[in-house]
């Protein structure tokens, strides 16, 4: 499954992708993500907590830079995540592409997914992509806020970032983003008729 996201930062390419190769920084920016270990300079572990309804989920979470391209400013990223109870996992690769805008970068990563286990029951392609977009939202918000000038902005969006995913609230974000998919075209013909 392939899932294609962007977002914009207020910082130059070169300085963007040092924070998002610093893992002491931007594994905090992961919800509900906590670093263990930094294996050497292109790997490092990391735990995962997601909360379905009442019943939580644990991750153990690899990550590895397989390829990185300083004059392009683009980084491939493997990560592999296992359930610690066995009930599944995924893997795959997201690659990263950063482009000046501006005075700041325009971050394009295109992620490649394989789930297994019960893991790939609950990953239906719909499902996947809105939640996945919230992730990215609440990422994008934290390394936007890494990047700027306030450290407390900073320290308040990794805070955020540091609350366990609830099922929850993903899947109120999911039916939204449903519900905005099935009637936004609708609301725009009539925004569009009463101007």
């Amino acid at each position: 499954m392939k899932l294609e996201h962007s977002f914009e930062v207020p910082a130059s390419p070169e300085r963007t992708l040092t924070t998002l190769l610093d893992a002491e920084r931007v594994v905090p920016c992961m919800p509900g993500a906590t670093l263990t270990e930094v294996v050497d300079a292109t790997t490092w572990k990391a735990t995962m907590a997601v909360k379905l309804g009442p019943v939580g989920m644990q991750f153990l979470v690899d990550v590895r830079m397989l390829e990185r391209d300083d004059e392009r400013h683009s980084v491939r990223l493997g990560v592999s995540g296992r359930d610690t109870r066995g009930k599944g996992g995924a893997e795959g690769t997201v690659d990263s592409v950063l482009s000046p805008v501006g005075t700041g970068t325009r971050v394009d990563m295109v992620t490649d997914l394989r789930f297994s286990g019960q893991v790939a029951q609950l990953g239906r392609p719909g499902v996947v992509q809105d939640v996945s977009n919230k992730l990215v939202d609440q990422f994008a918000g934290c390394i936007k806020a890494q990047l700027s000038e306030s450290p407390e902005e900073a320290a308040a969006a990794m805070v955020e970032a540091q609350k366990p995913l609830s099922g929850f609230s993903l899947a109120i974000a999911a039916l939204a983003s449903a519900v905005k998919r099935l009637f936004g075209r609708g609301s725009d013909r009539n925004e569009g008729g009463s101007a």
